[in-house]
Parts: C-alpha cells; sequence; structure tokens
C-alpha cells in the first residue's frame, strides 16, 4: 500500500486527486486548510511519525482573475510560509518520501517558448510577478534540500485545469467555469454575457483526470524534473465561448466584450514535447466532451 499526505485537498485539483488515490488503494492524509494551518511552519509536525510513500504539495494562496494584482505582498508572505511549511516537513520526514509540487505557467515570460528550461528564466508578467516567482523558490527549496539531504522531487507545470467538481461559490473562478456560469445564468433570465477583453487571448485547457494520469505517471518514473502537463493546443476565448454557448444553448452573437478588464497574458500554451518523451502514449479527453461534462455539473451546482 502506498502512503501519501496531500496539501490542499479540499481545492478542485486535491479533491480529484484524493478520490482517484484512494481509488487506486492508497492510504491518503488528506489535508485543507482547516486540517493544518501551513502559515504555520510547525502544522504539520504532527504527521512526522506517519509512514509515508509521497508528498503531493497542492496548496497555494491565490484565487482566479485578478487577485494576484490586489494581494501581491499577502501573495508573498503567504505563499513562502506555506511552502517552507512543507519544505521543513519534508525535509524532516524520516521515510523521506518523494515531493510533488505543482509549479505554475505563469513563470514563463511572455513571448517565449513555454518549455521546461525556461522555467527559471526571465521575466514573469507584472499582474502575476509575485505567484510565479513564489513557485520558482518552491523549486529552489527542491532543489537545495534534495542536494543537501538525498531527497527526491517532481514540479509538474499544469495549463488550466477543467472539469466537474470545481467549487462554484465564494471566490473568483477560472475563466473557463465563469464564462459558463454566465451563459448559465444568462440562459436562466440572468443579464446578458459579457466577457472581459476582446476575445482574443488565447488559453490552454487539459481535463483534470487526464492531469492526474499524468502527473502520477511522472510520480513512479521521474525524479527532480520540471515537466510541462498541457493539453498540447490552444484556442481563443472566442472559441471556447462558441462551444460553450453551443453546449448550454444561447447564442454567442450576442455576446459583448469588455476590453477594459483584466485578461492577463495574451497566450498560454505550454510546449509539451518533455512530457510526450517520457509517456508515448499521450491520451487527451476530447475538449467537447470535458466542457460537456463540466457544464452537466455545473447545470447541478450553480446557485
Amino acid at each position: 500500500m502506498t502512503r501519501t499526505l496531500v496539501t490542499g485537498a479540499t481545492g478542485f485539483l486535491g479533491r480529484a486527486l484524493t478520490a482517484r488515490l484512494r481509488q487506486d488503494g492508497d492510504q491518503v492524509i488528506a489535508l485543507g486548510s482547516k486540517d493544518a494551518d501551513l502559515l504555520d511552519v510547525r502544522s504539520l509536525d504532527r504527521f512526522l511519525d506517519q509512514p509515508l510513500d509521497r508528498i503531493f504539495h497542492l496548496a497555494a494562496w491565490t484565487q482566479a482573475g485578478d487577485f494576484c494584482l490586489r494581494h501581491p505582498g499577502e501573495q508573498w508572505i503567504n505563499n513562502q510560509l506555506i511552502n517552507t511549511t512543507a519544505l521543513k516537513f519534508w525535509a524532516g520526514h524520516p521515510d523521506r518520501p518523494k515531493l510533488v509540487s505543482i509549479g505554475t505557467s505563469c513563470v514563463y515570460e511572455e513571448g517565449r517558448k513555454l518549455v521546461e528550461d525556461q522555467y527559471m528564466e526571465g521575466h514573469p508578467i507584472d499582474s502575476l510577478y509575485t505567484y510565479a516567482m513564489t513557485k520558482r523558490m518552491m523549486l529552489i527549496g527542491q532543489r537545495s534540500l534534495a542536494k543537501q539531504f538525498g531527497l527526491r522531487h517532481l514540479t509538474v507545470v499544469p495549463s488550466t485545469l477543467y472539469g466537474p467538481g470545481y467549487t462554484l461559490h465564494g471566490k473568483q473562478m477560472h475563466f473557463i467555469f465563469d464564462l459558463a456560469a454566465k451563459m448559465l445564468r444568462s440562459r436562466d433570465g440572468g443579464p446578458g454575457v459579457v466577457l472581459w477583453g476582446d476575445g482574443h487571448q488565447r488559453r490552454e485547457l487539459i481535463y483534470v483526470d487526464d492531469f492526474i494520469d499524468d502527473m502520477l505517471y511522472l510520480t513512479g518514473n521521474v525524479d527532480d524534473e520540471v515537466v510541462n502537463i498541457g493539453a498540447g493546443t490552444d484556442h481563443s476565448i472566442r472559441e471556447f465561448a462558441g462551444i460553450l454557448a453551443n453546449l448550454i444553448g444561447i447564442d454567442a452573437d450576442d455576446f459583448q466584450y469588455d476590453t477594459s478588464k483584466y485578461t492577463g497574458a495574451k497566450s498560454k500554451s505550454l510546449d509539451i514535447s518533455k512530457l510526450r518523451n517520457l509517456r508515448p502514449d499521450l491520451k487527451r479527453t476530447e475538449l467537447v466532451d470535458g466542457l460537456s461534462r463540466m457544464v452537466r455539473y455545473m447545470k447541478q451546482h450553480l446557485a
């Protein structure tokens, strides 16, 4: 039996990963913020005597949209504390478990190829700079502790995750869920659909189960690397909006675009050549199928 600790276990990815691990027969310690306050560097110490084979560190202090613009100082302090807590626990655990952390595509400089050898190079865009740099610092921490104590680690960098199971209340939603929510509310008598930006900014999605499949494969086969996990192709916001409009049953020609709103990078598409080399049998959920499952979930759970 594989023994696994997961931080950030109550988030979108955390819930899906925890369910998959338990389905696979893992013994899982699943920790959300109510179970362990990672701002306290001692909060994981009580698990030092729990046998462990691996740690998935998913926890982060962030939200979608313009959250990073409004909280740069808090993002630096809180994410540095959270990551230090995870690193200290990893380095101090007697079983020497493997650490798998979640990176971010935000670290890549806009205009450069989003390839792993650029993860620590260049300047992230200003609006996401603080969050991106905390992720780079996390990788430096992993490499430093691994060098001193002979530990194993892996950093996986996702494109935007989507699928059923996303929390639809109490926070700013990632763009694909926000698009669908606006359309569902408009269809049910709410206001017309207004999308941020001109709709030509491009994004890449990966279905959450596909990401977990790749992450678990890499966890078992790759050490001490940074690996992008994406779909291998991107689409414009207008393209995503058109697909969702067809699924939901409204007319995309009626949508308005507000160019005064924050949109982040103009394009985000990960280079997944390294992943393809590591896993030649790579498979992906078709975009329309994945979005259809997401919409069905949102119809049931969106207030």
